[in-house]
This record gives structure tokens, C-alpha cells and sequence, in this order.
């Protein structure tokens, strides 16, 4: 009885099925999940290029033209057009989750979801209208 026990260092492996690196394809809620994760990085490139707006109007009158020239190349247009769409697509998927995200009681009822993600749409198009108006020289 002075036989001490055996341990391994390494947990044996367990019996694991093989999944395909792209099973999320097959599922909606994630492909959805995946893209929305994805227009992150689209939403960080209309950053970058407001950003670089901001600096070309500070640069003066000749840096602005070369900026807007430097936007007019096809390849920046397919981006910002594609920009566009993830950002909307980021948006509305956020608004979405509010709901979700913050649960309202009102004498002990949960409020519609609805009645939160509503909200955020109105003040969405608001705002929308606003700098449309003002860019339009209302």
C-alpha cells in the first residue's frame, strides 16, 4: 500500500466530433451575429475617413479638392458604398438589441419591445432629417 498515484500531466483528450471551421453558415442568428461583428471594422474605416475630412479642411483650401479627388477613385466609392451598408446594417442590428439589452417594468410589466427600439428609430430619423436640412441648405 505504498504505491503512490499516477498522474498525468495532461488532461487524456476526450472524444470530440468534427466540426467544420464555417458551421455558423448553417445557422442565421449567427451568420447575422458574425456580420454584425464584422461591420465593426467598416464603422471604424467611416471614422478613419471623417477623420481625415476634418484634417484636409483644416490643412486649408488646396488640401480639401485633393481629398475630395483622393474619395472620386472607383475603389473608394465601392467601399464607402459598402461602408454604408454595414453601418446601416450595424445600426438597425443594435437598435434591435436594446430591447433585449434593457428591460423596462412599468407596474411590474415588462414594456413591449417595441415601445423601447421604437425610440431610437424616431430620434434616428430626427437627427436623419436635421442634417439632411442643413446640408441641403434648408
Amino acid at each position: 500500500m505504498t504505491e503512490k498515484p499516477v498522474y498525468t500531466e495532461f488532461h487524456p483528450r476526450w472524444y470530440r466530433t468534427r466540426v467544420s471551421t464555417y458551421w455558423w453558415l448553417d445557422r442565421t442568428p449567427y451568420v447575422k451575429f458574425i456580420l454584425r461583428e464584422l461591420s465593426s471594422i467598416f464603422v471604424a474605416f467611416f471614422v478613419v475617413i471623417t477623420l481625415l475630412q476634418i484634417r484636409a479642411l483644416g490643412q486649408g483650401p488646396q488640401a480639401y479638392p485633393a481629398f475630395q479627388q483622393r474619395l472620386q477613385a472607383p475603389i473608394m466609392v465601392i467601399l464607402n458604398i459598402l461602408s454604408l451598408l454595414f453601418v446601416l446594417f450595424h445600426t438597425i442590428t443594435w437598435f434591435n438589441l436594446t430591447p433585449k439589452a434593457i428591460v423596462l417594468r412599468v407596474r411590474g410589466r415588462r414594456l413591449p419591445d417595441l415601445l423601447i427600439a421604437a425610440p431610437n428609430y424616431v430620434a434616428w430619423l430626427v437627427v436623419s432629417g436635421v442634417i439632411a436640412w442643413i446640408v441641403t441648405g434648408g
